[in-house]
């Protein structure tokens, strides 16, 4: 079977070489497993059927059977079209063509009776049907076996070369037969019974060609768990695989460092969420496997404070910790960060970034290998081949995203054992998309704030409403409190915005006048330098008003900073409204977040600001967004080897089918961890076949 589904689709009948090009270069579908897996994207309802006197201009679509009456082709060149003339037996209706004149002149014959499908169109106060599919009638009655025809996804150049929605079909009717009684089970039988599957060659046939409504949603649900099930399999599978291969050092003794720093140093009673979190990594580092945990947390909730306490287990080990960020300024506020929170612990801790000079830098070097130095935070500059360690037993990566999976595994080769991972995020990921995402992984989840933290106030504000701003921002500065102002930048029209942000500038510098008010700006084209100097300037509480672009999303703690003003903010995305919100609302006083907004929004953009004004929490945020904008592009947010390869699953729409299809996966695996049961064969068949030439599935053996 694997064989005749790996033919090439120019062998099939009707296609042939030039075709299988165009449908190679056009819609990636290059063997019969390739057409058989393009799935129609709607389906029509053919049992309906209008009388030409039925026909109205506003009607959707139309379905009519008649004899064709006359064939014309009227205008020379460019401006030549085919009209026909379709009788049934209360009237007469046109049919026209401007393109595939020729073809449709050669192959309509006078008197033969037609089925015709097409949305009216009125011209001159007529009706009329332009570019209808059309069949003979015997032709149709001998295809339509159910209610709903399939609509795949085609383009113009596949329709210049008569491969329309159309065509498809009759190719996709043409391999079906061939495939009858062919088409293995992939899945155990266990999970087509529990799960209540339809069989995998029902679903197949009935996704082209359904019977009716009915069975076209099992067959539907059975591809959307089959697609979700091989995925989580694979991800479970490599999870395994990483716990067999892995071994990791054993951190046994909590000691002196994490008890201290838990007894004197530390700032505030940890949630539960932080201490369940604790748990689950401790628990993590007694098992003498490599960790490989993601911690999720919203803005504010205290990952850094779980993150050190890590290290601090990692450090009373007697090993070594590293803490890598995507940015100087984020690796320069952690470096701070932890440096007051150790104060008067003999932990040494430095920063190594770009902007180290060769000096410091060697002498870092020196500490780091002499095992003297305790704790290294910095950005790129960690995976440097000069940079060496005595005893690298932690990782730390700070929203791990931004880096590539090539500079991940440069850090954790800093040890001839791998270190422990300990991977932290503040973008909040909705857990079904979690699953897939990062499905190899352990997940944490700290979802709750720490206490006596005063929710942002957030406001949705239109243009009109400028002048109660300008009032709002001079009470909040009397009151000794600093603001930023947030202007988009989209790469596509980057001049027009520096353009906005400098004109937004001049007009705060001229509305909120020096000496008496203190106004600065931050944008990516300045110099580093520069942008540091404006950055410390406000950081230090020098200046009283930020005027920036999404440089501040990430990275810039001021806790005295009490109001985010976001232009233009239907722009934004919901995750990264999110996150310049989190930029305030670090101190004890109350925080706002003024969304400013032209005062045309569309019904996205709507949803966008009540979802912002409704509610601080991320995750929720992060669900909205999701549906919104869907899940994007996974492998380039993933970063990582898996194939992440859906035609019908939705991970925006999908969540419970993605939770039952990991809980099968996981069943699987528990009873089978190799798939060597003759039950699972047919998978792991199907699996080493898919992902040739992909995934290395040597793994499963």
């Amino acid at each position: 079977m694997s064989q005749l589904l790996s033919t090439s689709i120019e062998y099939l009948k009707g296609v042939g070489p030039k075709r299988a090009e165009i449908l190679a270069a056009e819609l990636g579908v290059r063997t019969y497993r390739g057409l058989l897996h393009h799935f129609p994207f709607r389906y029509e309802d053919r049992t309906k059927f209008y009388k030409v006197s039925e026909v109205q201009g506003d009607l959707p679509y139309v379905q009519l059977v008649g004899e064709l009456t006359n064939i014309q082709e009227i205008g020379t060149k460019f401006k030549k079209r085919l009209v026909a003339k379709l009788k049934d037996d209360t009237g007469t209706i046109e049919l026209v063509w401007f393109k595939g004149v020729t073809y449709f002149a050669k192959s309509l014959k006078v008197g033969e009776k037609y089925v015709v499908f097409a949305k009216p169109n009125v011209f001159n106060s007529k009706i009329n049907l332009v570019h209808p599919e059309v069949e003979t009638l015997i032709e149709f009655k001998n295809a339509v076996q159910s209610k709903l025809q399939a609509v795949y996804p085609s383009t113009e150049k596949l329709a210049k070369f008569s491969l329309a929605s159309k065509s498809i079909s009759r190719l996709l009717r043409t391999l079906l037969p061939q495939l009858k009684y062919k088409l293995e089970e992939n899945l155990p039988a266990t999970v087509v019974a529990d799960f209540q599957l339809l069989n995998r060659e029902a679903a197949m046939f009935n996704i082209h060609f359904p019977t009716s409504v009915e069975v076209l949603k099992k067959a539907i649900a059975r591809i959307k768990f089959e697609e979700l099930f091989m995925i989580q399999l694979e991800l479970l599978k490599l999870k395994l695989v990483n716990l067999e291969k892995s071994s990791g050092f054993v951190f046994g003794e909590v000691g002196e460092k994490f008890n201290g720093f838990y007894s004197n140093n530390l700032p505030f009673e940890l949630t539960g969420a932080q201490k369940r979190v604790l748990k689950e990594i401790r628990r993590d580092l007694k098992r003498g496997k490599q960790m490989n945990r993601l911690l999720q947390g919203d803005v504010g909730s205290g990952k850094t404070i779980v993150a050190l306490m890590t290290i601090l287990i990692g450090l009373d080990n007697g090993f070594q910790a590293a803490l890598m960020a995507p940015t100087e300024i984020l690796a320069t506020q952690h470096y701070e960060g932890l440096k007051e929170l150790l104060v008067g612990m003999d932990i040494e801790v430095e920063l190594l970034t770009g902007s180290v000079k060769a000096k410091k830098r060697r002498e870092i070097h020196e500490k780091l290998e002499g095992g003297t130095l305790h704790i290294l935070i910095g950005t790129h500059a960690l995976i440097e081949d000069k940079v060496k360690f005595k005893n690298l037993g932690i990782a730390v990566i700070d929203e791990q995203h931004r880096f590539g999976v090539a500079q991940r595994a440069k850090l954790y080769k800093k040890n001839a054992i791998p270190p422990h991972v300990l991977i932290m995020t503040a973008t909040p990921i909705p857990r079904t998309l979690a699953m897939t995402l990062y499905g190899d992984l352990d997940v944490s989840v700290i979802d709750e704030l720490p206490p006596g933290r005063k929710e942002i106030q957030t406001l949705h504000w239109y243009e009109n409403k400028r002048l109660r701003l300008f009032g709002f921002m001079e009470g909040e500065i009397a009151k000794g409190r600093q603001i930023y102002i947030v202007y988009p930048l989209i790469e596509e029209s980057e001049k027009l915005d520096y353009a906005t942000l400098e004109e937004g500038y001049q007009h705060i510098f001229k509305r909120f006048p020096a000496p008496k008010y203190k106004v600065s700006i931050v944008h990516g084209k300045m110099k580093a330098d520069v942008k540091q100097f404006e950055m410390d300037r406000f950081v230090n509480g020098e200046t009283d008003i930020m005027v920036s672009t999404t440089v501040i999303e990430v990275g810039v703690n001021v806790p005295n900073a009490s109001v985010m003003i976001i232009e233009s903010a239907e722009r934004f995305g919901l995750s990264q409204l999110h996150q310049l919100r989190g930029r305030v609302g670090r101190g004890a006083e109350q925080s706002y977040c003024v969304l400013m907004t032209g005062n045309k929004l569309s019904s996205d953009g709507r949803l966008r600001m009540k979802t912002m004004t409704g509610t601080n929490d991320g995750f929720q945020i992060a669900e909205v967004d999701l549906k919104l904008r869907g899940p994007g592009d996974l492998r380039g947010t993933q970063q990582s080897g898996t194939p992440i390869d859906l035609k019908l699953a939705n991970l925006a729409t999908d969540g419970e089918l993605i939770e039952k299809a990991r809980k099968a996966a996981n069943q699987v695996l528990e009873n089978d961890p190799n798939l060597e049961r003759q039950e699972n064969l047919g998978l792991l068949t199907y699996l080493r076949e898919k992902n040739r030439g992909k995934m290395n599935w040597s793994k499963i053996s």
